[in-house]
């Protein structure tokens, strides 16, 4: 009987569906027993035997890999791709799929919730009220500001497409593939990384962990954002070089950031010591509908793969050239 192993936890809380397929198509799995996101070594004592993997945010690497001597298959219940090793499992003849457009309304609607509450201080005023402190706090609307997207995907398209729902900001985007139809009653203005930081007053990441987008903001670019500059980062951790942002809003720049993604999670580092950082745990993605499509998905990979169908989501070339040359 073959073996999956889910290693990305909850899963099938909501819909039992995903283990009634693999039940159905008669495949032994086990759920990730600790509960948490495992780590590398946790990980290779846990693939022995199994041909499936249903994996979530943890590493993925060629150690993990030598030790899964059955392993056919990698589904990944997600779109990033920095957590697991593509070239390793190229050599070792495994093959990856993932559900990239499962998780993107989710991470549009929460980006745009925390974009608000920001421009709010929603975050501040409820720390503060849970202290007794009563301070009423005044804020920016949407259509009276400047925001920059970077990144223009699955992700930030949706996050651009609902602006005008709330008027017609000034909007600067950023992407190394400009769609010049995009949104096009938003009159988007195709920028330079840059000029985003130096003008926007709300500032949304939406890209891949890459050799390229690692540590890709830095002391020095929070500092050429405005004062009151707003920045969110919903997309992955790593992108933001989390001590540096920590540094900056200490000494008073920055009106505020919100914070989804870490470098190491569950996080526990010095952002969450500053009242107007505003921290949520890689919980993006984390809306029943959207995370049950997710697991749905990845699961039907799985049976479908193992019953020697073609998988409908394999990941595509260039996100193999992506790891290769370090793009």
């Amino acid at each position: 009987m073959p073996k999956a192993l889910i290693t990305t936890v909850p899963f099938a809380d909501n819909n039992r569906l995903p283990l009634e397929l693999l039940q159905a198509a008669g495949i032994d799995y086990l759920i990730n027993p600790l509960g948490r996101r495992l780590k590398e070594l946790e990980l290779a004592d846990m693939v022995a035997d199994v041909d499936v993997l249903i994996a979530g945010t943890e590493p993925v690497t060629d150690l993990v890999m030598g030790r899964a001597n059955r392993l056919k298959l990698i589904s990944r219940v997600g779109i990033g791709l920095d957590s697991v090793d593509l070239l390793a499992a190229e050599r070792r003849g495994i093959k990856v799929a993932y559900t990239p457009d499962a998780p993107a309304p989710a991470v549009a609607e929460l980006t745009f919730g925390l974009m608000l509450c920001l421009l709010r201080s929603v975050h501040v005023a409820n720390l503060q009220l849970h202290h007794g402190k009563w301070q009423r706090h005044m804020g920016r609307r949407l259509a009276e500001v400047t925001v920059g997207i970077i990144g223009t995907g699955r992700i930030g398209a949706r996050v651009l497409r609902r602006i005008p729902a709330f008027g017609t900001p000034r909007v600067l985007v950023n992407d190394i593939r400009p769609d010049l139809k995009l949104v096009p009653e938003l009159k988007l203005e195709w920028v330079g990384k840059e000029e985003i930081y130096a003008q926007a007053d709300v500032i949304s990441l939406h890209l891949p962990l890459t050799a390229q987008t690692k540590n890709m903001i830095r002391r020095e670019h929070l500092l050429k954002m405005k004062p009151d500059a707003l920045l969110i980062n919903a997309s992955r951790g790593g992108i933001i070089n989390e001590h540096d942002l920590a540094e900056v809003m200490r000494s008073g720049h920055l009106g505020g950031a919100a914070i989804d993604v870490f470098d190491h999670e569950p996080y526990t580092g010095e952002l969450s010591g500053i009242e107007r950082c505003l921290l949520t745990a890689h919980m993006g993605s984390m809306s029943i509908d959207c995370r049950t499509r997710m697991e749905i998905e990845a699961t039907e990979e799985a049976v479908r793969y193992l019953s020697g169908r073609a998988l409908l989501s394999p990941v595509p070339s260039d996100e193999y050239d992506i790891q290769r040359h370090g793009l």
